[in-house]
């Protein structure tokens, strides 16, 4: 696919993407942002040489929300009902659910509406203390979306979520970092630089198979209803991956005090069981 509202760059593992509209803050598109980040998820999940995603917006903003010019008004979606339309923002972020790859958000100014909801899946957000947040759906005469009445409460509390998403109002990276929203602030010049160096990391010294299914641990053991579920499952990831090369190259490598060298890959050496989890189908 050619991308014409984003950029797609690999460079030592790390792949950036980048939301590309800054004459329009990088406001979210149903018809061209959503297919092509669909593509770009797509790609990175099936690229072995990619180790980690960094998110960032061109310009100014990183997604100004909901392109108004798509509009609100679903009666002239002729092809939808109220039973089977889809939100767009819905569907990019139960794709960065699925994610084998760790996805870092870069969130170099403002974030508001889908801007910042399809980020709550993301792995971790790091702000500008340019940046500026807002749910801002109840001014609009909309609800939460992209799936933030499942990710925000789960990030920051059910109290905050409802404080932010019934106010509908524009906050700074200060409070979100307060609130946990985001990991760190830092300088607009430093912002993309601290992102790289977490991609780096990641890149460089973590077992590539381990981390999907750290991902999926964390976020699917959230709605479990006993620790029991969390020790069955990571019992058998342990016994898995016990049992693989990297784990092995691991400990050669701690006694010989020199790093690891992973060589197992998402694409082939998933464990069998890889998913565990039953497809939900929207229905």
């Amino acid at each position: 696919m050619e991308y014409k509202q984003i950029k797609y760059e690999i460079k030592e593992h790390v792949l950036t993407i980048t939301l590309n509209r800054p004459e329009k803050l990088n406001a979210f598109t149903d018809f061209v942002m959503v297919p092509e980040l669909l593509d770009a998820f797509e790609r990175a999940d099936e690229d072995d040489d990619v180790r980690a995603v960094i998110v960032t917006g061109a310009g100014r903003g990183f997604c100004s929300g909901h392109d108004l010019n798509d509009g609100f008004d679903y009666n002239e979606q002729t092809e939808d009902s109220i039973d089977t339309h889809r939100d767009s923002g819905g569907v990019i972020s139960l794709r960065i659910y699925e994610m084998k790859k760790p996805i870092i958000a870069a969130i170099n100014g403002a974030a508001i509406g889908v801007g910042i909801t399809m980020a709550l899946p993301m792995d971790i957000r790091l702000a500008s203390e340019k940046a500026k947040f807002g749910f801002v759906f109840a001014k609009m005469g909309i609800t939460l979306e992209a799936c933030s009445s499942w990710f925000l409460p789960r990030i920051v509390g059910p109290g905050k979520a409802l404080e932010w998403s019934c106010t509908g109002r524009i906050f700074d990276a200060k409070e979100a970092l307060t609130a946990g929203l985001v990991n760190e602030v830092l300088p607009p010049d430093k912002l993309l630089d601290r992102a790289w160096e977490i991609a780096q990391e990641i890149a460089q010294f973590t077992s590539a198979i381990a981390i999907p299914l750290n991902r999926q641990l964390v976020w699917r053991m959230l709605g479990a209803d006993h620790p029991m579920e969390a020790h069955r499952i990571e019992s058998k990831c342990i016994y898995a991956l016990g049992m693989k090369s990297d784990a092995k190259e691991a400990v050669e490598a701690f006694h010989a005090k020199r790093p690891a060298e992973f060589s197992l890959k998402p694409g082939n050496d998933m464990p069998d069981f890889y998913p565990w989890w039953p497809e939900k189908q929207f229905s």
